[in-house]
């Protein structure tokens, strides 16, 4: 297993965090459909919602944690606290900024996307991912247990939170984040792709697993 160091980024690491979620989200069904990968100008529209995610995730500030080997950032993972939850999508200068890169109809598709994904939520407060991935290059080097061993240390810390909730519309990581405890919560139809949401639980603090 490669030696890899795990550290909270701040905007200094956003045009790494850009190329390496392109590379990691422009084959995943979700994408596919949202940005619509049978219409021509498909790896722009993937750009641009990344890069937009991306630069306003930073911009307000929210947390996320990175996994480096050699100061390479090989993988990441953008959260969004339990205050916060899906509010970058509720900006209206990062809505005009995706209809006037990745075009009207897909940035409708993807607030309808969240609206959805937000339904199916339980009563928090979590954490939320709204983007993670390891570098194609580097994946199948149990890269993904130690950034998730990681992130779920670090959501633990916060007390007022009860778990971290993600997505996925590819079958492949189903098993995998079976694994790591997560449990299925909710899903959401996307035309042919099944959005599944899961829920993974912090630990309860001795004092109240106690009582």
């Amino acid at each position: 297993m490669p030696i890899a160091e795990i550290r909270q980024l701040d905007g200094g690491y956003a045009r790494e965090a850009r190329s390496l979620l392109y590379h990691a989200y422009r084959h995943e069904p979700t994408f596919g459909y949202l940005l619509e990968s049978d219409r021509p100008g498909f790896d722009q529209r993937v750009r641009a919602t990344v890069r937009e995610l991306v630069n306003q995730h930073f911009l307000e500030d929210q947390p996320a944690l990175g996994l480096l080997i050699d100061d390479r950032l090989v993988g990441i993972a953008l959260i969004a606290p339990p205050v916060r939850r899906l509010g970058i999508t509720e900006s209206w200068a990062w809505r005009m900024r995706m209809v006037l890169t990745a075009g009207f109809r897909c940035t409708r598709r993807f607030l309808a996307y969240h609206d959805a994904i937000l339904a199916c939520l339980p009563p928090g407060p979590y954490h939320l991912l709204p983007l993670l991935g390891v570098h194609p290059q580097f994946q199948g080097r149990h890269l993904g247990e130690q950034l998730f061993d990681a992130l779920h240390r670090w959501c633990a810390e916060d007390g007022s939170s009860q778990g971290l909730v993600l997505d996925t519309g590819n079958p492949r990581y189903i098993e995998f984040y079976g694994r790591l405890g997560y449990e299925e919560i909710g899903q959401v139809a996307l035309g042919p792709i099944v959005q599944r949401v899961f829920f993974h639980p912090n630990p309860q603090p001795l004092s109240q697993a106690a009582s």
